[in-house]
């Protein structure tokens, strides 16, 4: 079989947690790539262009009369408050799309998220909304939808290895996913560009394995480091809580708007499986949310306690 032809391929969000794998596995395949940075930085083995997505005379002119054969997507707002993801997860992909059309690329491969399926947020709607736009392009397109990522179960590590509880909301068994690796999600991604099954295609996917819950996640760490098991409870009611005291103050103050959406956005992520979502059922079904790749969640805790990576994970979240 012949390898396929080399593209040139424009991706936005190249030097993000999955953005960066995605360029690895599209330059290893030999594409010539083109990546969009808002700070000057090396991405190895590309062209840079700094330029704000968010602005789209600035993004026009960076590109002015470039050509593309396929524009890649990994942005995500860095909140998920609502002003940024009107912003990025909307506005900044809308001016992508418009980039795509001007640049002649035929193609357009969006990172979105599985949690759009039950939108109550507003980067929930914000995504929702570009997602629609771009289904209705005219550009062949290809919506990749992942569960949850390795390193955004991996917060609690250092807390076990330090012989602290880990901790989980009501009884850490409500809620499951199928954990996804950086490589094997981006192996999934530039594989649909040749793939004429994903063409005008939504896709979930998540990670090899059952799906997984949080109770899970900790007994695993615990077996790892050998450390005794010790669970925390925490009652996922406190953001509803934090969300209704601070909320009144947001209809004067911004900031405390934005701090209620955060809490509003932890409240789903602890009663929320990121799996996909049966609706004649009304239940989350982890047979059906496909799996693809070779690493698992157990072999991604065992790099990370193999070569004390650990507390780089520590406190970061990721909306997915």
């Amino acid at each position: 079989m012949n390898a396929p032809a080399e593209k040139r391929i424009l991706i936005a969000g190249a030097t993000g947690y999955i953005g960066k794998a995605v360029v690895a596995e599209l330059v290893r395949r030999g594409h010539s790539v083109t990546a969009l940075v808002r700070q000057p930085t090396d991405v190895p083995d590309c062209q840079v262009v700094v330029t704000d997505l968010t602005d789209p005379e600035t993004l026009t002119q960076s590109l002015q009369g470039a050509s593309f054969d396929v524009v890649v997507s990994c942005i995500a707002s860095r909140s998920g408050v609502s002003d940024d993801a009107w912003r990025v997860d909307h506005g900044a992909n809308r001016n992508l799309l418009c980039i795509a059309r001007e640049a002649g690329a035929r193609q357009f491969l969006l990172l979105s998220a599985i949690c759009v399926q039950r939108p109550k947020l507003a980067f929930q709607r914000a995504k929702l909304a570009f997602e629609a736009e771009l289904t209705e392009s005219g550009l062949d397109y290809t919506i990749v939808r992942p569960t949850a990522f390795f390193k955004s179960l991996s917060g609690q590590i250092q807390r076990v290895r330090a012989g602290k509880p880990f901790l989980v909301f009501g009884d850490g068994t409500e809620t499951a996913c199928k954990p996804i690796g950086e490589a094997d999600l981006a192996e999934f991604m530039v594989d649909c560009m040749e793939n004429t099954d994903a063409r005008n295609a939504i896709l979930p996917i998540g990670g090899p394995g059952a799906a997984i819950t949080p109770r899970e996640q900790g007994e695993m760490l615990f077996e790892l480091t050998g450390m005794p098991p010790k669970f925390r409870s925490v009652s996922p009611r406190i953001f509803n809580f934090a969300a209704g005291l601070i909320a009144p103050v947001g209809m004067v103050w911004p900031a405390a708007a934005r701090k209620a959406e955060l809490a509003r956005i932890g409240h789903y992520y602890a009663t929320e499986s990121m799996l996909v979502w049966d609706e004649d059922r009304q239940q989350y079904d982890a047979e059906a949310t496909p799996e693809t790749g070779r690493e698992t969640l157990r072999d991604h805790y065992q790099r990370m306690l193999k070569h004390g990576l650990a507390g780089q994970e520590l406190g970061e979240q990721k909306v997915f």
